[in-house]
C-alpha cells in the first residue's frame, strides 16, 4: 500500500470519476478529479501529482496529447502515466504507449486491477528514490536516484517503464532476459500485459538512444539483451 499519494484523475465521463475518486480515497489516497485535457494541464501545473489517471477521448485536448507535453517537460516527465480508455485495439495501446504512458487500462475495466495497477505504478516510482546506482555501458549512463538518462552526456527522457526496461537490461550486459523477465521487472509481478507491449516499449528506447539503438539486440523467440556497441 502505498500512503498519502496524491493521484490526478482526468475523466470526463463523470460518474466513474467520482467512483474512481471514492475508490482511490478508501485506498489512503489522496484525489483530485478533472475532466478536460486542459484542465490536467492546470491541475499538473499547480500541484504535481504522484501519478495521473488518464482518459484518451477527453473535450479540449485528448489524452495522448496532455501525456504528450507533460513527458515533453523535464519537470513533469517522471510523473506516472496510467491510460484509462474505452479504445482497446493494439493500434491504441501502441499510440498511448508511445506517447509515454507507464501502463494502459482499457475500459469495461475491474476498480480492484486498477488498483494494483496504481498500487504498482508507486511502488516502482519510489524505487527510484535515493538508490544513488549508477549504470553505464558504452555511452548510456543511468542515475536511478535521479531517474536520468544519458547518452554522450546528452540527456533523453524516457519514461517510468522505458528506464527500468532499460535498467534492467544494463544491470546484466550481454545477459539474455526473456519478455516475461523484462514484464516483472519493469512493471511487477502478476501485472498482466501483452509480450507486444514490451516489444513497444523496447522499440521506443532504441528510437531514443539513436544510432546505438542497436546495441539492444533481439534475440529471437527469447526476449532480449544490450551489448557494448561495435563502433
Amino acid at each position: 500500500m502505498n500512503e498519502n499519494r496524491h493521484i490526478l484523475v482526468v475523466e470526463d465521463e463523470l460518474d466513474l470519476a467520482e467512483l474512481l475518486r471514492y475508490n482511490l480515497n478508501i485506498s489512503g489516497h489522496t484525489s483530485e478529479v478533472v475532466h478536460t485535457g486542459q484542465g490536467a494541464l492546470n491541475a499538473v501545473a499547480k500541484k504535481q501529482p504522484d501519478l495521473i489517471i488518464l482518459d484518451v477521448m477527453l473535450p479540449e485536448m485528448d489524452g495522448i496529447e496532455v501525456a504528450t507535453r507533460l513527458k515533453a517537460d523535464e519537470s513533469t516527465a517522471a510523473i506516472p502515466i496510467i491510460f484509462l480508455t474505452a479504445k482497446a485495439t493494439d493500434e491504441d495501446q501502441i499510440r498511448g504507449l508511445d506517447a509515454g504512458a507507464d501502463d494502459y487500462v482499457t475500459k469495461p475495466f475491474s476498480v480492484s486491477v486498477l488498483l494494483a495497477r496504481v498500487d504498482g505504478a508507486l511502488r516502482r516510482s519510489s524505487k527510484h528514490a535515493g538508490t544513488g546506482s549508477i549504470l553505464e555501458l558504452g555511452p548510456v549512463h543511468l542515475n536511478t536516484d535521479e531517474h536520468e538518462a544519458r547518452v554522450n552526456e546528452s540527456s533523453i527522457r524516457l519514461t517510468l517503464t522505458e528506464f527500468r526496461l532499460l535498467a534492467s537490461l544494463m544491470a546484466g550486459p550481454n545477459r539474455v532476459l526473456s519478455r516475461r523477465g523484462l514484464i516483472s521487472n519493469a512493471i511487477g509481478p502478476g501485472i498482466t500485459v501483452t509480450e507486444r507491449t514490451i516489444d513497444v516499449h523496447v522499440a521506443a528506447i532504441r528510437r531514443k538512444l539513436g544510432k546505438h539503438g542497436s546495441m539492444i539486440q533481439t534475440v529471437r523467440g527469447v526476449g532480449y539483451r544490450i551489448v557494448e556497441p561495435t563502433d
